[in-house]
């Protein structure tokens, strides 16, 4: 038995599923979990001294790798000074000028230490500002396990929602209105239909959450013109794309501008850290300036504001999203053509340095479409890649993340290894 294996056994007996989070528990592949030790630049051991090249990234925050040396020399410092103060630091307000100067929507914004909070919280103040109940969402966007979030669509494309997860009272449920990724007919309709209801719509620009699902040419500049027409916010959940696709964001990338913006992942650097912000007039009505409550003991904790400070230092030099670019597209080239070469159907959705391979012939543009892709094949790849050193996410409808420590060479090592496991597939 390994390391990994007597751990998973204890950790069976204490938490859920042996982990604290779902995905890793490799529920949805097979197979046990291997219990990290460390990790350096693009590269985690496990207990067992095993190593493996990463695309995981923590889930999309280490754009610039494993104890990336800015970040540890910032978090250490700040560590040296105290680890919480329950009260305010310079450091919150130099990380909110960044942003704020990075992405100009966010004219005012609210640290907070998750991204389930920043969502949760966006859509309070939607609701608090705009005196309406109902919010939209999209099928397959995932937006934290909030209650008014944890949703599911019904079989008739635009229903209201029954909860997609036990604990979810359905009377919340019914308040969220869930509609087909990039289907603006479909947006248009509900809202002409009862857009007095509607407090926000709320979307991932890139969906990153199915996988990686790009916006289909003129939807998001689609919904930003039918909100502000029914009197709606527009919410972009930009905690995956957030300094990830571009320094100011998918809305920079498109030229979209929103409402609101929930961050996260990147601007903690690794570290618990979020927020939430958008138009001043909005984020006035939170507390303690409005009569939206939102709270939090560890919010802006200085660790985690040191280490985004940090990260958001080291990608301002624009160089580095021509770098991010680079390197995904040729993953995503070496991808592509080792299917080929393999005769397996495989689609891959990239935006920037996040991309997604599915098994499937059709195009990836909704939910749909992406469950249309097969799971069991994505299983037998995922543990093919491991085996050869080559870690990805542990589920189909994950993304996986380039970060700036990769190298040529590393891209091309997980080709090469793609060509092998294809082939055997």
């Amino acid at each position: 038995m390994t390391s990994s294996d007597s751990l998973f056994e204890a950790a069976q007996r204490l938490l859920p599923g042996g982990v604290n989070s779902p995905v890793r528990a490799f529920g949805a592949v097979g197979d046990r979990p291997f219990f990290v030790a460390r990790a350096a630049g693009a590269t985690i051991w496990d207990v067992d001294g095993r190593a493996y090249l990463d695309f995981l990234g923590s889930w999309g925050p280490l754009i610039l790798g494993h104890a990336a040396a800015p970040v540890v020399e910032a978090v250490t410092e700040a560590a040296r000074r105290g680890t919480s103060y329950g009260a305010p630091t310079p450091g919150e307000v130099e990380i909110a000028e960044v942003i704020s100067r990075a992405v100009p929507s966010v004219e005012m914004l609210r640290l907070v230490s998750s991204g389930t909070e920043a969502a949760m919280s966006a859509i309070r103040l939607a609701r608090g500002a705009t005196g309406r109940d109902a919010i939209v969402k999209f099928e397959g966007c995932y937006h934290g396990h909030a209650d008014s979030l944890l949703v599911k669509a019904g079989s008739g494309g635009a229903t209201f929602s029954m909860p997609d997860s036990a604990g979810v009272p359905a009377s919340l449920a019914s308040l969220t209105l869930t509609l087909p990724f990039n289907d603006l007919e479909m947006v248009r309709g509900i809202l002409d239909a009862r857009g007095h209801e509607v407090a926000a719509v709320i979307v991932e620009p890139v969906a990153g959450n199915m996988g990686v699902v790009p916006p289909a040419p003129g939807f998001l500049q689609g919904l930003r013109e039918l909100t502000r027409r029914h009197g709606a916010l527009l919410v972009f959940d930009e905690v995956i794309t957030g300094f990830r696709v571009a320094y100011g964001g998918a809305q920079s990338l498109y030229g979209v501008t929103p409402d609101l913006t929930c961050l996260g992942k990147i601007i903690g650097g690794g570290l618990p850290l979020a927020a939430y912000g958008g138009r001043r007039d909005l984020m006035e009505h939170v507390a303690p300036l409005g009569k939206v409550y939102q709270a939090g003991t560890l919010s802006g904790n200085p660790l985690a504001v040191a280490a985004g400070q940090a990260t958001l230092r080291a990608l301002a030099d624009p160089t580095v999203y021509r770098r991010l670019d680079a390197l995904g597209s040729r993953l995503a080239a070496g991808l592509e053509a080792a299917a080929r070469e393999a005769g397996v159907a495989l689609v891959v959705n990239r935006v920037g340095s996040m991309l997604t391979a599915f098994f499937t012939r059709r195009p990836v543009t909704d939910y749909a479409s992406a469950k249309g892709a097969d799971t069991a094949r994505y299983a037998k790849f995922f543990h093919g890649m491991l085996s050869r050193g080559i870690f990805l996410a542990a589920s189909q409808f994950e993304a996986a993340f380039v970060s700036l420590a990769h190298t040529e060479e590393d891209i091309e090592r997980a080709a090469e290894a793609s060509r092998e496991v294809l082939r055997a597939l």
